[in-house]
């Protein structure tokens, strides 16, 4: 009777990994820690030493003095760009890892591709920037996981937008390296801050600067969030971006600044540390009802998370800044956390932010706050040196995301189809605003 029950009991266990193993490709060094261990190197031509921000896995030193803007001691000095280190670091830490590339429904390829771009993105000619990119290639190529699915079971992450690793010629005055246009890397996806308009490339959310330890400090912060006192309307930390004929930041400043008390301005102007400083960023973002969000020097910025962060409601000009980007962690229906405000003609600027803004309701005002909250926990990269309990963080989504994305490749497979149509293809509408409807 015992061996009966024993072999129910067997029967009846199912294991929680199947269908999320992944395999972790152990690449030479010369494609990750050596890039770490040269931190000095990785911005040349500028002041800024990465090596700082490397701290406590890629989160950076922790911040000492909060100010009581910020809440325990989940916050650290977080660059932007160190998305691909924290991410390596997390999934290090993942549940379903597995060392039998056979049973994985997923090979990661743990390339510091944007470290490595950020070594020789001035002052070096075209073979030297897209050296590691043929290197890598070359390397998973010649592995036996490569030859199962030809690489579309594999991805990367990068802590660059997408476009960096698309340079279209091989003129030495382009941008960036090739890496996204290779044959077989063709064949992978990559998660980056910010996609392209290929299909291959995925967007998942900016590093911020708050990585809990536990879900009990993510609900504190949310509680703080919804009984925050904003005393401004709304709320722009940037720059204008005058050397962009098409920017809007110009006309949002002056708008700005033509609100007097309804707007506060945060100027990160060249040479203005304001917003190098987080306790500066959430302290504004905290008083504001809303926080626009305009392009910069690319569609996307990190001041969305911060603003999501802050429980500030974002508003949007262009959808390549959030709705065509960051679909496995932003709602679908984007008319539930923010407002969109259609630029489409800059020459026939109509439209005054304070009375568009002003005229929202309250209840309404209250209903896109309290999704923006709700948003938090899907927007951060929790410390992977703990274990969240109830809530999905950013990392656990876009895992479960390319999962999917995979799956269905595999799916393609099994029903006879070629799994090459429309893997990488480029996708000419994906910035448009009609997909996206006229705005508010």
């Amino acid at each position: 009777m015992a061996d009966k029950e024993e072999e129910l009991k067997g029967e009846t266990e199912v294991d929680s990994c199947l269908g999320r193993y992944i395999f972790v490709h152990d690449l030479p060094i010369r494609f990750n820690k050596d890039l770490v261990k040269n931190c000095r190197l990785l911005t040349r031509g500028t002041d800024k030493n990465m090596c700082l921000y490397l701290e406590n896995l890629g989160f950076g030193p922790q911040i000492e003095n909060p100010e009581n803007v910020l809440l325990n001691n989940s916050w650290f000095l977080t660059n932007q760009f160190l998305l691909e280190v924290m991410f390596y670091n997390k999934m290090k830490m993942y549940e379903c890892l597995t060392n039998d590339s056979s049973v994985a429904s997923a090979v990661f390829v743990p390339f510091y591709a944007g470290l490595d771009m950020s070594m020789y993105l001035w002052g070096f000619n075209i073979s030297v920037r897209d050296s590691a990119s043929l290197g890598l290639v070359k390397w998973l190529a010649d592995k036996p996981e490569w030859k199962r699915m030809w690489g579309r079971d594999h991805f990367l992450v990068a802590g660059r937008i997408a476009w960096d690793f698309r340079r279209q010629t091989d003129n030495e005055s382009d941008w960036g390296s090739k890496l996204r246009f290779l044959p077989e890397s063709k064949n992978m996806s990559m998660l980056s801050i910010e996609s392209s308009s290929w299909n291959n490339d995925y967007a998942i959310p900016y590093p911020t600067c708050f990585h809990p330890s536990k879900d009990g400090e993510i609900f504190q912060w949310q509680d703080r969030m919804r009984r925050q006192e904003r005393h401004y309307l709304f709320t722009f930390a940037g720059a204008p971006r005058p050397e962009y004929q098409n920017s809007i930041r110009g006309k949002i400043i002056d708008q700005c600044l033509a609100s007097k008390n309804q707007c506060k301005l945060l100027d990160c102007n060249y040479g203005a540390t304001n917003c190098d400083n987080p306790v500066n960023v959430m302290r504004v973002f905290q008083s504001s009802i809303f926080c626009l969000q305009p392009p910069g020097d690319s569609y996307t910025r990190r001041s969305i998370f911060d603003s999501i962060l802050a429980g500030c409601i974002p508003v949007f000009f262009h959808p390549g800044t959030a709705y065509a980007q960051y679909k496995w962690h932003l709602p679908k229906n984007h008319t539930k956390y923010s407002v969109y405000i259609a630029v489409k003609d800059l020459s026939e600027w109509k439209i005054n932010l304070n009375e568009t803004l002003l005229g929202i309701s309250e209840d309404k005002i209250l209903a896109l706050r309290e999704e923006v909250i709700r948003l938090i926990p899907r927007v951060v990269y929790a410390d992977p040196r703990s274990r969240l309990e109830t809530l999905e963080d950013a990392f656990d989504l876009a895992i479960k995301g390319i999962l999917e994305r995979i799956e269905s490749v595999r799916n393609m497979i099994r029903e006879g189809k070629d799994p090459s149509v429309g893997f990488a293809d480029g996708d000419d509408y994906k910035y448009t605003f009609s997909l996206y409807g006229n705005g508010i």
